[in-house]
């Protein structure tokens, strides 16, 4: 007789380390749990594979996956609209002393 398969509970943590990503990907806070849920999935679905069929669930570690890297993404898109903002800025900013129109 045959086990009866079983979901992988790293399946299910990748996919809520994937929407904790997302949630918190604005906040540039996301890649954390994003690299973690990225790792555990590759572990996923190599102990998934060496199962034969007893561990699934590898819907929830696509899942997971895209919500980490979304987070990722949005992660990046701060950074970068950040740098702009800062640069543009910085680039408006007067330079050097600024004396009164009566002082030669």
């Amino acid at each position: 007789m045959d086990p009866e398969p079983v979901r992988s509970t790293k399946a299910g943590t990748v996919f809520a380390l994937g929407l904790i990503a997302l949630l918190t990907g604005p906040m540039v806070g996301g890649v954390v749990p994003a690299s973690i849920a990225l790792v555990l999935s590759a572990q996923a679905r190599r102990e998934a594979y060496a199962s034969g069929g007893y561990l699934t669930g590898s819907v929830w570690l696509r899942r997971g996956e895209r919500l980490a890297w979304i987070g990722i993404a949005l992660a990046a898109t701060t950074v970068v609209v950040a740098l702009i903002i800062g640069v543009v800025d910085f680039a408006g900013s007067p330079t050097g002393r600024d004396f009164s129109p009566t002082v030669d």
